[in-house]
């Protein structure tokens, strides 16, 4: 059977890949997209999308235990762990299905299977009912990332559980150990200690949340503490001895190794990307731990060959893949899109309270020799935190002391995750600090924060 040819096949329909494809589509290219579990991917089913959904319920339940604080009357509060799963995997079937309509709806051709390469602009992809052979004088990669599982601390599902374990758990945990304090770690700790489980998180570096500013990791810290967790910093667990019903972390930290017992034991020490069985080594594809190595264009070096997303490396984020799936696609199609600056773009972390950056901290605007103006505003003094009951927080913007360029921006507290688009589109309009100042911001908003850290970072503050 002579192989079915395309512009463009797509091998992966993650937040990547799938708009890469619907990017493609528009442009007028014929496009396939290869899929070996589900549309959407890991991000749409079993990360992002269903951890928020869960993260939610936190939310709900913890508010309903302050609710005399806003003069309201709750009693027996309660939570069904089965009914918030339930909910949680709703709402990823629901937008599963969102994204299979779209590809119908931008007529881009679906194949449920396995994709390899076996050479350059081929894809054969292995289905139940066979095998399909592909052409395509463009290809993208776009095959995500899964759990790193370290050497004696293998997930089972029972004990130890990885993040997709953590998101329909057999039971709920007493007590938990979380290893690890990215993004991952961080969110089902929150979730597990908000509804009331003793959570402990180990984190192998000096603060946890090492990838935000030492001055936010330090307030996560102090928050997380209060609401009960225990947090181990420059700690390492060495192993787990598992038992009926229990697990023995043996936990080294400051050169002595003591043991703890935990029912649960959560793995969240980062991503290895799916780079395997594919084909990649024979076509010439350079992988550099797990990741493929491209410019800045997602170009792996063979003609015709693109990596976006999670495969292509850090920052390890959705929206960071969906750029890259459009920018590759418009490139596809003769256009002449901007590169993705990794720098630009936003991270956020669903915890309570959220944490949300952009850009260089001040260690790493310090490190780069820049002189800067640092400027920081407190939750406390923003009348619609305060009127929210959310007075635990802080806003931190970093300017070039010459320029006034913003260099970065740095949030823990409600809302944050949504706030700090506010810089980013700043950044991407390359403001200055005086755009800034001069921006009127609606009152009362916790938006007004931001324009009192710039304020601040001049000597202009007015509301502390």
């Amino acid at each position: 059977m002579a192989p079915k040819s395309f512009d463009m096949i797509v091998i992966g329909a993650g937040p990547g890949g799938y708009v890469a494809a619907i990017r493609g589509a528009q442009l007028g290219l014929n496009v396939a997209i290869v899929e070996r579990e589900h549309m959407g991917g890991i991000c749409l089913n079993w990360g992002c999308i269903p951890t928020k959904a869960m993260l939610r319920s936190s939310e709900v339940f913890h508010l309903m235990h302050r609710a005399k604080e806003f003069g309201l009357k709750a009693t027996g509060i309660e939570y069904d762990l089965d009914a918030v799963v339930k909910r949680s995997r709703a709402v990823a079937k629901q937008l599963n299905g969102g994204v299979a309509h779209l590809m119908k709806k931008n007529k881009v051709t679906v194949f449920m299977g396995a994709a390899t390469l076996p050479a350059k602009g081929k894809v054969t992809v292995t289905t139940d009912k066979g095998t399909e052979e592909l052409t395509a004088p463009n290809i993208i990669l776009a095959t995500g990332a899964r759990a790193r599982e370290l050497p004696g601390l293998e997930a089972d599902g029972d004990l130890v559980w990885t993040y997709k374990h953590a998101l329909v758990p057999p039971r709920m945990p007493k007590k938990l150990l979380v290893i690890g304090s990215g993004a991952i770690g961080i969110e089902f700790a929150s979730f597990y200690n908000t509804l009331c489980c003793e959570t402990t998180v180990v984190e192998v570096m000096d603060r946890i949340l090492p990838v935000e500013d030492a001055e936010i990791s330090a307030f996560a810290k102090k928050s997380f503490q209060k609401q009960g967790m225990t947090i181990l910093e420059k700690a390492g667990v060495k192993q787990l001895d598992r038992g009926k019903g229990t697990v023995t972390a043996h936990i080294e930290q400051g050169g002595k190794v003591t043991k703890h017992t935990f029912d649960t034991v959560i793995s969240a020490v980062g991503i290895v990307g799916n780079t395997e069985n594919l084909g990649l080594e024979a076509l010439g594809v350079t992988v550099d731990r797990t990741h493929v190595v491209t410019d800045e264009y997602c170009r792996t070096g063979v003609e015709g060959l693109y990596a976006i997303g999670d495969i292509a490396g850090a920052p390890w984020l959705a929206h960071k893949a969906s750029h890259e799936g459009s920018m590759v696609a418009e490139l596809i199609a003769g256009g002449h899109p901007h590169p993705v600056k990794p720098e630009s773009i936003a991270g956020c972390t669903y915890c309570h309270p959220q944490i949300a950056s952009v850009g260089l901290t001040e260690a790493k605007a310090k490190d780069a020799g820049l002189k800067i103006k640092v400027g920081r505003f407190p939750f406390m003094g923003n009348g619609k935190a305060i009127a929210l009951g959310e007075p635990e927080g802080m806003i931190k913007t970093i300017f070039d002391a010459g320029t006034g360029e913003l260099l970065g921006a740095h949030m823990i507290g409600a809302e944050v995750t949504e706030l700090i688009q506010g810089y980013v589109v700043g950044r991407q309009l390359e403001t200055t600090e005086e755009d800034l100042m001069n921006t009127v911001f609606p009152h009362p908003t916790l938006s007004e924060m931001m324009h009192e850290s710039v304020l601040d970072a001049y000597d202009r503050v007015v509301h502390i």
